[in-house]
């Protein structure tokens, strides 16, 4: 998952996009970057790291220009290169810098394409270096010295029949503008927003409608699946629809974990969303165990709050914080390896022993997904003093690996792969353990907005809503994303740092 941003107005923007880039960090905590286009010349910074390590007051005053993107990135295939840090830039045509939050299922053979026929050049293992070749390509044939807004859409729309699988993607074409677009299923999010100053109207374009707000921008709208947004240097806007046999099936892990409760998406309120999750897990509790002996119910901090204190008013049981969270760990569920998340759970979590000691514990997730992290947490309130611990997870079981952008491991790797409700409660160590159901999480999440019809559950029920996921590829997936391939890149890049500090 990553977060993207892109702006035109009438003023600098270096600070609007570091503004918006931290509101997005939850998105993505290997990398970031960001390029700003001052007249015809183009300033780039991107290297490895959160936004305020990268970005340093020595770097933000060469960063000047009123039109620019960025992006934060978690790395898809466990890779932590900063050679993969975005924005990724060609110079033909027009000089295109491009950043994208998403996944490509069909990047091996556009890659061969680019070579073959295109005579491209890709000079690292991001997906996202191959779309911008992609659109380049594109956008050459149809384009001529004067660049029109028709030949723009018109790239967009062979870009769209070449590429399968997700993205929401920003560029930003030298001189031009920016360009923002969505794929044909918007299983991504892109949003975008205005704002009026005493110079005129700016507008910025943004994974999340939290990364407007904060800087003053009113939410306009989504993209709608396969619609692209061009907005030139003079903050003209232009709207069009790119793609054939468009349909709009978002991701629903977006609202079970990734976006931030504070966040808008397709018109659906993320936190009203979790909220109805914990009302609907409730619910099930009641039926399936009318005399539970619950004292206390716990969020494990911090997405799964909402889901918790809606559960407990359901249950009628007391809703307590039982765990401190260290807000300088980053999320574990998108760090590179299992060995580095698990040495991070432990420092990021310290519990409360008062709201545990002697009590019946009903912890709640807002998803399982490997199990290692629930395990330590459950032997942390076990530790604490707990007489029970009971284990809830807001969304159901997490059995398939999600190829839209979600690093989720090699299936074998998933703990309810194969496994009953019961088998994986005994793992994790819990007296018991509830998942949501899927009809559910659908319900929770589709109440926000009904005209939503179908969701990408594919990490629940295995059902890839592009239709174009092989059984070849998902092999593929399986031999990098799991957790050995994760820890050798991580030795081999520390290695490499290793020498290069020694040389």
């Amino acid at each position: 998952m990553c977060g993207i941003i892109g702006i035109v107005s009438k003023q600098p923007v270096a600070q609007v996009i570091y503004d918006g880039l931290l509101v997005l960090q939850h998105r993505g905590q290997d990398a970031a970057g960001m390029v700003i286009c001052d007249n015809n010349k183009l300033h780039l910074r991107k290297d490895n790291g959160q936004v305020s390590d990268v970005f340093q007051t020595r770097h933000m005053v060469k960063l000047t220009g009123n039109m620019g993107i960025g992006h934060v990135r978690y790395p898809t295939a466990g890779c932590s290169s900063s050679a993969e840090a975005q924005p990724f830039y060609v110079n033909s045509p027009y000089g295109i810098s491009l950043a994208h939050n998403g996944n490509l299922t069909n990047v091996e053979k556009l890659k061969a394409d680019l070579y073959a026929e295109d005579l491209r050049h890709i000079n690292t293992e991001s997906d996202s270096e191959v779309l911008l070749n992609v659109l380049a390509h594109e956008l050459h044939i149809c384009a001529s010295l004067k660049l029109e807004v028709d030949d723009i859409f018109k790239a967009v729309k062979s870009t769209h029949k070449r590429l399968e699988g997700a993205y929401a993607v920003v560029a930003l074409i030298t001189g031009k503008g920016i360009l923002a677009f969505r794929d044909p299923c918007g299983i991504r999010p892109v949003v975008y927003g205005k704002r009026q100053t005493d110079s005129g109207v700016d507008y910025m374009v943004a994974s999340e409608s939290v990364a407007l707000q904060t800087s003053g921008f009113d939410l306009v709208a989504d993209l709608k699946p396969g619609e692209a947004i061009f907005i030139d240097k003079e903050s003209n806007v232009h709207l069009r629809q790119c793609a054939e046999n468009s349909r709009l099936s978002p991701c629903i892990f977006e609202h079970v974990y990734m976006a931030r409760p504070d966040s808008v998406i397709d018109d659906i309120y993320v936190y009203k969303a979790r909220l109805r999750m914990g009302v609907k897990l409730a619910q099930k509790i009641l039926r399936e165990r009318p005399d539970h002996d619950i004292d206390v119910v716990i969020p494990i901090p911090d997405t799964s709050r909402p889901s918790a204190m809606e559960l407990a008013f359901h249950l009628g049981v007391k809703f307590r914080e039982g765990f401190i969270k260290n807000r300088y760990i980053g999320r574990t569920f998108i760090m590179p390896g299992q060995v580095q998340r698990a040495r991070s759970v432990r420092r990021k979590l310290n519990p409360i022993e008062i709201e545990f000691k002697g009590k019946n514990v009903l912890l709640v997730d807002d998803s399982i997904v490997r199990g290692t992290t629930s395990q330590q947490i459950i032997e942390m309130a076990r530790d604490a003093g707990a007489n029970k611990v009971y284990m809830a997870s807001a969304a159901p079981a997490v059995r398939f690996p999600n190829v839209y952008g979600i690093d989720m491991p090699a299936v074998e790797e998933l703990i309810a792969h194969n496994r009953s409700d019961q088998e994986v409660g005994e793992l994790i160590g819990a007296d018991w353990i509830i998942y949501q159901d899927l009809a559910d999480l659908i319900a929770a999440v589709q109440k926000g907005n009904p005209k939503i019809t179908e969701f990408d559950c594919s990490c629940f029920n295995g059902r890839y809503v592009t239709n174009t996921v092989s059984i070849e590829y998902l092999d593929k997936i399986k031999a990098t994303r799991n957790d050995s391939a994760k820890n050798q890149s991580e030795a081999q890049l520390v290695a490499g740092m290793d020498l290069h500090n020694n040389a």
